[in-house]
């Protein structure tokens, strides 16, 4: 399999896609290049990084990106985890080979103690079965 582009979409950048990047690299790094961003980027959120690390998953180097840093560019999938951003990015202003909707609900909105520990298991779950495609597609 040829290495794959996947940039993940969310709001703020700060938490759901965050953990898709890290968990993408961290599940099949060696067959994609993952990358994410936001339509109005924040700070990495601390619970973030300390879900991805409690499960093992390297959190080194994730930063919050503008949306517009990959416009323009190609992608082979293009996955969107919020209903809001897929609201503002219908009409993506790149080029990607799929578009996704994963509507992960944000943990920061999410009342349980756990909130960041469920979307990250949401976020892997719907990850293995992707990856399970993809991976007999080729």
């Amino acid at each position: 399999m040829a290495t794959q582009r996947v940039l993940f979409l969310c709001n703020a950048n700060s938490a759901r896609s965050l953990m898709a990047e890290a968990l993408l690299r961290h599940m099949a790094g060696q067959d994609f290049e993952a990358y994410s961003a936001g339509v109005e980027p924040d700070q990495p959120q601390r619970a973030t990084l300390e879900a991805l690390d409690r499960l093992g998953v390297n959190s080194e180097g994730l930063a919050s990106e503008p949306l517009e840093t990959y416009a323009g560019q190609y992608f082979d999938s293009v996955i969107i985890l919020c209903e809001k951003t897929q609201q503002q990015c219908r009409e993506w202003p790149g080029d990607a080979g799929e578009l996704l909707f994963w509507d992960i609900l944000d943990p920061r909105l999410n009342p349980r103690k756990d909130a960041y520990a469920q979307a990250l298991q949401e976020i892997r779950t719907r990850l293995q079965l992707w990856l399970n495609v993809k991976r007999r597609e080729t």
